[in-house]
């Protein structure tokens, strides 16, 4: 009885803990970020044509969020929160969005040397290969589990725990690397990018998004799932 329950609600913690990787993998919402250089750039055309520096009904911010598939911009009202901002419920129909594969850092534009090139690429690509491991080990390990019900194989329980506690020690490393990516790295001219050199004083406001939290939240989810898991297994074990 106790061993069923346990199996049971490490059964529920891994697939509430995947399921937040499976989500935080399609949808693109890893970075969200601001900017004003649209505004600047609008107010120096103003300014150099009829002298007038306030702009009156022109939204003033430029916003981003970004995933591993996608990175999305688009323009919002200047009391816009980023946050709130980019809910899916609020998407304008004039956002525009590019393939934003291998996030989160810039790929080269053309040829390279290039000044949009990153010299940590390889950081980048580390970061992918990570992702895409810790979603196939989860669902690796939800798998086996499934195979080992009711209670027919240990070995089951035991690999498919193994697997579960892979994935969430590769999306704690994931975690750690986009830390050290917002914190380390100059996002502003990530996020900026060519539009830099128009509004070098532009200000940038950026945030950890939906998709960072829901991994976050997973990691823990999926660590005491395969715990649990494991220990079920190794009780099954020596039952027989």
């Amino acid at each position: 009885m106790r061993v069923g329950a346990a199996a049971l609600s490490a059964g529920l913690f891994g697939a509430v803990g995947t399921l937040c990787f499976l989500l935080a993998l399609s949808t693109d919402y890893w970075l969200l970020a601001s900017d004003d250089c649209a505004a600047l750039t609008h107010t120096e055309a103003v300014n150099g044509t009829q002298g007038e520096g306030v702009v009156r009904g022109h939204p003033s911010l430029t916003l981003h969020h970004e995933g591993f598939f996608w990175r999305c911009v688009f323009q919002a009202e200047p009391s816009a929160h980023a946050i709130w901002a980019t809910l899916f419920t609020n998407q304008p129909e004039s956002k525009v969005c590019i393939h934003g594969y291998l996030f989160p850092l810039p790929v080269a534009l053309g040829q390279v040397p290039h000044p949009s090139y990153d010299t940590t690429a390889v950081f980048r690509g580390f970061w992918t290969l990570l992702v895409v491991l810790g979603v196939v080990s989860a669902l690796t390990g939800v798998f086996l589990l499934l195979c080992g019900v009711p209670f027919h194989s240990h070995r089951m329980y035991t690999l498919g725990g193994a697997f579960l506690i892979a994935a969430a020690c590769l999306f704690l490393v994931v975690v750690l690397m986009y830390v050290l990516w917002m914190e380390v790295v100059d996002v502003k001219r990530y996020v900026l990018q060519e539009r830099g050199e128009a509004c070098p004083g532009a200000r940038v406001k950026v945030l950890y998004g939906w998709s960072f939290m829901e991994v976050a939240a997973g990691i823990p989810l999926d660590l005491l799932s395969g715990m649990l898991f494991m220990l079920v297994g190794r009780v099954l074990r020596n039952s027989k």
